[in-house]
Order: structure tokens, then sequence, then C-alpha cells
């Protein structure tokens, strides 16, 4: 009985449902195993004679069954070296090399990802070949490009190529390898390609022995090549340990890039959505797989992939979205997926600026100001007599520094400069000071402002309040008539703020010279000694024009944007600025009579000639030119050095703790207390002679001991 049945067309006429696609053969696949076989696959499915048929559940098990017969069988089998599965025929027998000729049908590699059908044309030089592949395209050839040669062809069309890959294609079957792979191991044989199409297909002809050719090109794990003769191969059937490895790798493998397709899935699907139905970012960390992936994506977007394995996930995943291998596919794709908001700023995540605090951060913060003790309470000064200007621009959230003045009776100036006191609330070593030494400052963006500590703390129990009892650390100092100063000192301070103004309506004031606020007109006064004396001193004046931007709607994809315009020789911002460096410098003096080591800042002066840039308009441009030229800045914790840029002996930025942790260092030498053991009877105030025990500044840990005098 001849029986011929393709994957195109029925299997054999039988009254049974047709087979799973596991067990169908094509051709007559089952008669050319063993006889054993072939009687087996007889008494399971029945003959064409007709007769009592069994029950499609009966034979599939019958046929596992003989399945797993097989298998135990071939474990019995001994292992046989290759050599031996070579040595069964000669090779020079079994691999004889076709010549190439005109006419011929080849397959050969036409780069590292395609394979092409051909027709050999005519030689190209002495060893090369011109083709015509299936696409029409004309091709030279090195001869290692062929992979194989279809036998039993001598002039064929390049129009039928087509025709001729597709009959190809529908009479593949991968599961007859299983087949072919029990027949071959138990008999411990090898076999070549058209050997194969001989066992499987019944016929060696040249669309058989093609489909056999890609059938073991695309297998991984039934088959291993055992010699290679040009584009002729000798296979043999793997051990079945290895076999059952080989599965097992695929299942996982396909396990792997289903879920991987359901990630791409889950891309697309956002994508798609309105931007008020995507899911939150939040959504997308709560799997660790897709976790993975996502931050693979971001770290692509920003050029901070930290291995291989996040570039290659992040190319897979550009591959499968048909998007560009590059940062603004990956920056594009997270927008549209809702991870990243629309005007993402990718400067805060390459400099891996945090955004947020973490809860524990934020909780200990409102235990500090709901519980913390004031440790100055007692030694406080109470200035809250004094009338108090805070001035900042008007969308200013961390309020640390206010201004106080009046004339001495002797005529000179005295100002007072209230700066912020965070160390009431934050000590050193402290997980809130520990955050804010890895932030290092606030961050002052278009769109948002990420304090360097948690909101409500710096805008809050820190910050300087209008009308409000505030600690403070005031630095108080008495000039010369020349702007120079005469006297400083520096205290803890209660102080409470009586006007909080814009540049713009303090500017108002001062042109308006109220009577009532002589104290703002007393400290313009001192700004204009001071710029005054630091100009003699050589320093440099660098006013210039600043823009600065707000977003009020970030969120929004055309959010309204103001630009505002600011002249630093405004009369306000020159009076504010010019206290905040005689603040500094106050510092600085204070520090060097003490002994006390603090970030003393200081720069070069600069051999600047201004008047070889008077030619350059005055304002920006000209500021910009000697800006240019000027050296950088220093610092030195030892002791003051000179600010050529300022002119001024000594420097330390002392009046933003609240937005910049080496003011917030300042602060805390400034105001460095200890306890120490000392001797019976001494008084509150009085002078005691201490040394210094043991300090380790790791731990933030210095112990003193009083001196007793002999």
């Amino acid at each position: 009985m001849a029986i011929r049945a393709v994957n195109s067309s029925s299997f054999f006429s039988f009254s049974t449902p047709p087979l799973p696609s596991a067990l169908r053969f094509s051709r007559s696949a089952a008669f050319h195993f063993s006889s054993r076989h072939r009687h087996r696959f007889f008494s399971l499915y029945g003959s064409s004679g007709g007769g009592q048929i069994r029950s499609f559940q009966s034979i599939f098990e019958s046929v596992m069954e003989e399945l797993q017969a097989m298998r135990k069988r071939r474990k019995r089998v001994s292992a046989t070296s290759n050599m031996g599965l070579l040595n069964e025929e000669l090779l020079e027998d079994r691999l004889v090399n076709r010549s190439l000729k005109k006419g011929l049908l080849l397959e050969f590699k036409k780069d590292s990802d395609r394979v092409l059908l051909a027709v050999a044309q005519r030689p190209d030089g002495k060893k090369n070949w011109m083709v015509s592949d299936q696409n029409g395209v004309a091709s030279s050839i090195k001869p290692q490009q062929i992979t194989y040669i279809v036998p039993g062809i001598h002039n064929f069309d390049e129009a039928d190529i087509t025709d001729f890959v597709q009959k190809a294609q529908d009479n593949m079957d991968l599961s007859l390898l299983e087949f072919a792979w029990v027949e071959l191991l138990e008999k411990n044989k090898s076999v070549t390609v058209e050997e194969l199409a001989e066992m499987i297909f019944g016929s060696a002809e040249p669309i058989d022995s093609y489909c056999a050719h890609l059938l073991l090109s695309k297998d991984e794990i039934y088959f291993t090549v055992l010699e290679t003769k040009g584009p002729r191969s000798i296979y043999g059937p793997r051990p079945s340990e290895q076999v059952e490895e080989l599965i097992r790798r695929k299942l996982v493998k396909e396990a792997a890039e289903k879920e991987f397709n359901e990630f791409i899935e889950l891309l697309a699907s956002a994508k798609s959505m309105p931007s008020q139905d995507k899911p939150p970012k939040s959504s997308w960390m709560d799997e660790e797989k897709i976790r993975s992936r996502i931050e693979a994506l971001e770290a692509y977007a920003i050029d901070a992939c930290t291995s291989d394995e996040q570039r290659k996930t992040a190319g897979m995943i550009f591959k499968e979205m048909g998007l560009a291998k590059t940062a603004s596919s990956a920056v594009n794709l997270l927008v549209d997926i809702g991870y990243f908001p629309v005007h993402v700023n990718l400067d805060l995540l390459k400099l891996g600026i945090p955004t947020d605090h973490s809860e524990e951060i934020i909780s200990v913060a409102q235990s500090l100001l709901s519980n913390s003790y004031d440790q100055d309470e007692i030694n406080r000064k109470d200035l809250t007599h004094l009338k108090v200007y805070a001035i900042d621009v008007d969308e200013a959230d961390e309020l640390d520094d206010a201004l106080s003045a009046t004339k001495l009776q002797d005529g000179r100036v005295k100002v007072w400069i209230h700066v912020a006191d965070p160390t009431r609330y934050v000590e050193p070593g402290s997980i809130v000071d520990r955050e804010a030494m890895r932030r290092a400052t606030s961050v002052f963006l278009p769109t948002a402002t990420y304090p360097m500590f948690p909101e409500k703390l710096a805008m809050g129990g820190m910050s300087l309040r209008q009308g409000e009892i505030c600690n403070a650390v005031t630095v108080s100092v008495v000039l010369h008539d020349d702007g120079s100063i005469a006297e400083c000192s520096v205290v803890n301070s209660v102080i409470k703020p009586t006007y909080m103004l814009t540049y713009e309506s303090a500017s108002e004031l001062l042109h308006l010279n109220l009577e009532e606020e002589g104290e703002l007109r007393i400290l313009s006064e001192a700004a204009n000694l001071r710029l005054n004396w630091r100009r003699q001193q050589g320093a440099v004046d660098t006013a210039t024009l600043e823009t600065r931007v707000k977003v009020s709607n970030p969120e929004s994809p055309e959010p309204p944007i103001n630009i505002y315009v600011e002249n630093q020789a405004d009369p306000a911002m020159r009076l504010v600025s010019e206290m905040m460096v005689l603040c500094g410098e106050a510092i600085a003096t204070f520090g060097s009579r003490n002994d006390i080591p603090l970030p003393y800042r200081g720069q070069p002066q600069s051999d600047i000639n201004v008047s070889e840039f008077a030619h350059l308009p005055e304002g920006p441009v000209r500021s910009f030119a000697l800006i240019k030229l000027m050296r950088a800045a220093e610092i030195d914790f030892r002791k003051p050095a000179r600010h050529g840029i300022l002119g001024i002996p000594g420097y330390v930025q002392f009046t933003s703790p609240i937005r910049r942790y080496l003011d917030l260092l300042a602060h805390y030498q400034v105001g460095f207390q200890a306890s120490a053991w000392v001797s019976i009877g001494t008084q509150i105030g009085d002078e005691i002679l201490v040394k210094v025990e043991e300090a380790d500044p790791r731990d933030d840990i210095i112990y003193v001991k009083e001196v007793i005098k002999t």
C-alpha cells in the first residue's frame, strides 16, 4: 500500500479525527522506519482495508506509549563515538562535492541574517560565481558562501525559485526530525541531507532534499554536524540526555520570549491610551521583570547603562517596537507610555538629582517640627524689637535671610544680617543632616523646586516667616565711615520679621523714601558705603542682567512660561547682595579671630585692567567680558583667603543654610557646643580652659576635659 500525504493535503483516509501536528507524517514517513516500528504503527492505526478503528484518544495514548518505549530502548544503546557514526561508509563517498555549473540551484548566505536561493550563471574570476537570486538580483559569491546545492537540478529557471521555496516551506514539519532521530539513535547511524529525505519523505527529489536541508538547518535539538566538506555535511543524532537538556532550554527560551512579547504588547497598549488613562509610573515598578526592562530603557535614555545586559534589553525593545536604537527613542517611548512626563528634565536623571524625600526622612522631619528642643533657647538674644526686612523674589519658598539697620549716636551705621537657623532642628550626623549632605543643595528649576530639606521643614519651621517669632543666627556689623568693618559679632537670636518684600516692592519703597521706612534707607546707605569701599580694594563690578524663568503648569503639553529679567544693579538687589557679602566677610573675620575652621572661600586677584574694557558698552556686555578673565575660586578650611573679585580679605558663604549644605556646615562650626565636667563651684559664664581628649570625625564625636590649673 502506498500512502502519500503532505501538510497541505488531507492525512490518511481514516474515519478517525486527524492526528495532532506532533504526530503528523508527510508522505509515507512512517514506512521508512524499522519493520518493528512499521508493524507497530499499522497495528495502531489499522489498514486501508477497513475494520474496527479505535478512538482518537486511545490511538494517541498508544502512540505516546510507543514513544516512551522507544526512549527506554535508546537509553540502553551503548554510547558510540562520532567516529563510529562516520565509519559506516567512506567519508569521500558520502561527501562528494558537486562542481558548480550554470543552471544549478543553490543556497547561499547573503549576509549574517539572510540565506537566499539562487541559480548559478557563470564563473566570476578564478573562484567566484555570478548567481541570480530569488529577487532577480545578480551577485558575485564566494564558494564559502554556498550552504547547499540542491541535487537533481541542471537548468533551473530563476523565475521558479519563489514557487520552489513555497513548496518546500509547505512540506516542512519539524516533528518529523524526532522520529528520524529515534530511528538513527537506535541504529547508531548518521545521515546526509539526501539520506534524511529518503528516510522521512521516501524520496530524494529536489524539493524533498531541500526540505530536509531546511529541517536540519533550523534544527537546534536533535542533530549535530559531524563532518562538512564544502556545502555538504553529515549529521548525527545527539545523545538523548543532550536532547532532553536542549528541549528544556528551548521551553525556557520560549517562555521568556512569550513573557517579552507580552511586555511589548503592554507597551503598545499604554502608548495608544489617552494621556489621562495611561498607567501611573508606580505601576511599572510592581513586577521585577517589567521594572528591570523599564529601568533599562531609562538608563539608555540618559546614557547611563551599567551593563551590556541593559543595553541588550533596550535594543530588543527598540527592535520589537520598530524604533531606532537611540537615546531619543527611549525618551519618546517612556513619554508615550506615561512613565516620563511630557517635559521630562533629563539632566535631573543624568545627574542623579533626587526629586523626592523618603517616607522615613519626611517622618523624622515631622517629628522634629513637633517635638524638637531648642538647645540654644536660654542663650538666644531677643531682637524682636528690631524692624526686620526680608527681601527676595516673589516665588521664594525658602526664606533664610533678613536685614535690620540703625544709626548709632556717633553717626556710624550698624546692620544686622539675620540668617535662618536650621541647627535649631538638625544636628550633625543625624539622618536628616546626612540626607542634606548627600543632596548638597536645593535645586531650583523653572518647573519646580527640590529642597535640600523636606518641604515642611525647609519652608515651614526653618524659614523666616512674617509676623512670627523665628529662631535665627544674627551677624551684627558696625561700619566705619569708609564702609570697612569696625566691629562684628555673631549671636543666636529670636526675631520677628516685619516685612516680606519682593525686589520690586523694596525698590519702590526706596524710591518713595518714606520717613517711616528710615531703616530701609539706612540699609541702602550701608550698601553704597560697602560697594565704594570694595571697589577701592580692587573689587570688580560684575552686576549683569539675569533672566528667571517660571513654568506655572509643567504637566501641561503647552504650559504657560513666564520670563523675568532682573537687573543686579537695581537698588534693592544691590542692597541685598552687598549685605550678603558683608555677612560673608564678617563670618570670615569672626572665624579667624576665634581659630574656627570654616569653608573660607577665596579668589586670587586677577590682573584685570578695567579701563581696557571701556570700549564695551557698560552693563552685561562688559561684565561678561570681565567674568571670562577671572580665576577660579578656592576653598581653604584653615584660614581666610583674600577674595580678589569681591575686594575683601576673607569670605564665608553663610546666608543660605536651608538651601546650601556648605552654609549649613559653617553654621555648625560657628555654633559648635560641647559639654564637659568642670570643677565644683564654677559659675555660669566663667571661662574654662579645656583640652580635647578624643575625637572621632567619622562619628562626629569629640570629648573635652577641663584643664586644672595648678
